[in-house]
């Protein structure tokens, strides 16, 4: 019985046990499948882009082999026209022969042309040819025909406007910046001539401006309009085509001469003026003198108001004085006389000679100043150091241009009040004489 059991109990048990069995081995069946399935499914998709990488291969190895082609033949057809150009090349230079300098010639030509039509004041109104003549520069060609022909002509037109006398109209612009247009006369190449005088022509801008300083006798457009009709001028020409009268703007007059010279400079221009206006002064009392003096002698018995009649008024005076007596009279009157005629020649004579002391001073401060600008800057520059110098040198002429007129005027002046005091010596001489016959006599 208990065996029976035992088995009935066993057999249980093991029903349970097969059922869970089976119900796994089917789920791992199924999971086999499904990863079977899954698996398939994977090659397919690797097997499909297999074929599709080897079509794309294919592909592309074809479009290289196509543009493998394609580069073998242009690099035989690049070789081919490189020695076609090479032979064009040599053949162009066999052909040419000179004409490479002649390009050069006509660009030197049209070059100078166009520096000349954009300086001379033919471009007024002579630049037709202007932009043939710039095409002609900026080329990198050989001209052609019509651009020599160009040349040519714009060549010829420069020659007859430089012998022309022609009435133009110019834009103008004044001192104050206004610009108008003027009418004007075109002298050649030379230049323009305005109701004031010569006109600086600016051919960049195109317009016309007046020169700072004119030429004395200088042209004005009413003489050129009476010339034109064909009567005669002579004019003052400037022959630089305005050079000439930019620089004379720039040649200091005696105003800026003086400026110059500095302080030491006005102080030799006063010296200068104070010696001239005693030498002045004298030279008119000295020549008084004389006058007064050549009426005296024509009446001596009559003594007057001047040197030689108060020398005679002495001896009038006192008849009887005894030689001796008479003449040192006489030798203190005319002492008296002489130094009221030397009066300011002494100073005269200073004037003359402190002058061109001055003037050295001047020269030194000049150059004193001329080498501290030299420390300060160099000497690259010559125009910082040309105050110094304008001082040194202008000074110095100063001091001489002072000295000479002074030192004549002294000389002059001396003369003149010797000539008197010889005059009033040989008076008195004669008076002595005189008085001494009269003596004798009465012994």
């Amino acid at each position: 019985m208990k065996i029976k059991a035992l088995v009935a109990a066993l057999c249980l048990f093991t029903v349970p046990v097969v059922s869970a069995n089976t119900s796994l081995v089917q789920a791992t069946r199924q999971e086999a499948q499904a990863q079977q399935q899954h698996n398939a499914e994977r090659e397919q998709g690797f097997k499909m882009t297999e074929r599709e990488f080897k079509a794309q291969r294919d592909v592309l190895l074809k479009q290289r082999q196509q543009l493998q082609g394609e580069t073998d033949k242009l690099s035989t057809t690049f070789s081919k026209n490189e020695n076609e150009l090479a032979k064009l090349e040599q053949q162009l230079r066999l052909e040419t022969g000179s004409l490479g300098e002649l390009f050069g010639v006509v660009r030197q030509a049209a070059k100078d042309l166009d520096s000349e039509m954009g300086f001379s004041v033919t471009g007024v109104d002579r630049n037709q040819y202007r932009r043939v003549i710039d095409s002609i520069v900026q080329a990198r060609t050989l001209p052609s025909l019509e651009e020599l022909t160009g040349l040519w002509k714009g060549l010829e037109e420069q020659i007859t406007a430089s012998r022309e006398l022609r009435a133009v109209s110019v834009p103008f612009i004044d001192g104050q910046g206004k610009s108008a247009n003027v009418d004007a006369y075109r002298l050649g190449s030379l230049g323009l001539i305005g109701d004031q005088g010569y006109l600086a022509w600016d051919g960049k801008r195109g317009s016309a401006k007046p020169y700072l300083k004119q030429p004395q006798n200088g042209p004005v457009s009413n003489q050129l309009s009476e010339l034109e009709q064909g009567g005669m001028l002579a004019m003052v020409v400037d022959p630089s085509r305005g050079f000439m009268l930019e620089q004379l703007a720039n040649a200091p007059e005696l105003k800026d001469r003086i400026e110059h010279g500095g302080v030491v400079g006005k102080i030799i221009l006063g010296l200068l003026a104070v010696g001239l206006g005693i030498g002045l002064i004298r030279g008119t009392k000295l020549f008084a003198i004389r006058q007064q003096i050549k009426k005296q002698l024509k009446t001596p018995e009559t003594p007057g108001n001047n040197p030689l009649g108060r020398v005679l008024s002495v001896y009038s005076k006192e008849p009887n004085r005894s030689v001796e007596a008479l003449e040192l009279r006489l030798l203190e009157t005319i002492v008296d006389e002489q130094q009221g005629l030397e009066k300011g020649l002494s100073m005269l004579k200073l004037l003359a000679a402190l002058a061109p002391m001055l003037g050295l001073l001047g020269t030194v401060t000049g150059m004193i100043e001329t080498f501290q600008v030299i420390t300060q800057f160099g000497n690259g520059d010559p125009t910082v150091m040309a105050g110094g110098i304008s001082m040194a040198l202008v000074t110095t002429v100063l001091g001489l241009v002072a000295a000479m007129p002074l030192l004549l005027a002294h000389n002059m002046l001396t003369t003149q009040a010797e000539t008197i005091r010889s005059i009033l010596e040989k008076q008195g001489i004669s008076l002595v004489a005189e008085q001494a016959e009269k003596a004798g006599m009465t012994a």
